[in-house]
């Protein structure tokens, strides 16, 4: 009996992605100089770290949409404390990352214990946060930040941005944990069938605790990267960052059902995404276009998503 062989789908984006940038190429030269490929880099992992963190989340079977008012609130909690000759480089990203954390496990508390959907928790948390973004650096944005806080965001490392070099580190990790590490495999199985999880001894109240943490602590980072980057804290960052991260995840192959997905077709998915916002801009597109067209990608990936289930 002939066998077909199936490709990984992760073959496919890549050759999207390819075939993109080589008509963007053609179209617009200046896309392969040097100085606007680094800049798409580093543009890219900021969303890349919280589409990494978010694809724990709908490995679940659940989703987050407080991602950007975490970034906002991170940030300015971070900028607090990164002002010079303050505190060293450690304290302000280690509070934010912490303070990502904390909010990312009140919404699995809230999704596991008070059994409330994860849609209305993390709309809840999306206007909590922001609102105490706004509350804690008074509307205004948190500035005078160290030159060593703000090389975070800003510097670079053997010619490669240090964004770009925090973001292989967060992909490579989650790549390790969730692959090869008992608890990763366990977030894979609840997202497939959580009452055959449950069935089969795996703590299923733990594993979405543990996701919902893990994706608030990278929208920390990812706050404490885009402060260091523009230089303040600004408490009205991040708005819809969440849609360019979870938009990232589904065209990376990411269920939005659960137990299918992995990080390297996120990491695929951020860079399409990336390529296709820095090319509308190198074409002059409007930015009201753009939102229609990024809209229309979401669409597009979650009718993928469904078409193969049916």
């Amino acid at each position: 009996m002939k066998t077909t062989r199936k490709w990984p789908p992760q073959i496919g984006l890549a050759i999207a992605l390819a075939a993109l940038m080589i008509a963007l190429a053609v179209a617009r030269p200046n896309f392969l100089t040097l100085g606007n490929l680094v800049n798409l880099v580093r543009q890219i992992s900021i969303n890349g770290i919280l589409a990494v963190g978010v694809t724990y989340v709908l490995l679940t079977g659940g989703v987050d949409l407080s991602l950007g008012s975490m970034v906002a609130l991170t940030g300015v909690i971070a900028a607090m404390f990164a002002h010079p000759a303050q505190y060293a480089l450690l304290v302000p990203v280690l509070i934010g990352v912490l303070a990502g954390a904390l909010c990312g496990s009140a919404n699995g508390l809230m999704v596991t214990r008070g059994r409330m959907a994860p849609f209305v928790v993390t709309l809840g948390m999306m206007t909590s946060a922001r609102g105490l973004a706004l509350l804690l650096s008074g509307g205004r944005p948190v500035s005078n930040l160290s030159p060593a806080f703000t090389r975070i965001g800003s510097g670079d490392f053997a010619g490669v941005p240090a964004p770009t070099w925090i973001l292989f580190a967060v992909a490579l990790a989650s790549h390790v944990f969730l692959r090869h590490i008992c608890i990763g495999r366990h977030v894979y199985a609840v997202g497939g069938n959580e009452h055959a999880a449950r069935a089969s001894g795996v703590n299923v109240r733990g594993v979405k605790m543990a996701a919902y943490t893990i994706c608030g602590a990278m929208a920390g980072l990812a706050g404490v990267v885009l402060a260091a980057r523009i230089t303040t804290g600004q408490p009205n960052a991040g708005i819809g960052y969440e849609l360019d991260a979870i938009a990232a995840v589904v065209i990376g192959g990411t269920s939005l059902s659960g137990g299918v997905g992995s990080v390297s077709g996120t990491i695929l998915g951020a860079l399409l995404i990336g390529v296709i916002n820095n090319g509308l801009d190198l074409l002059n597109v409007s930015s009201y276009y753009q939102q229609v067209i990024k809209g229309l990608i979401i669409v597009g990936a979650v009718w993928l998503d469904r078409s193969k289930k049916s």
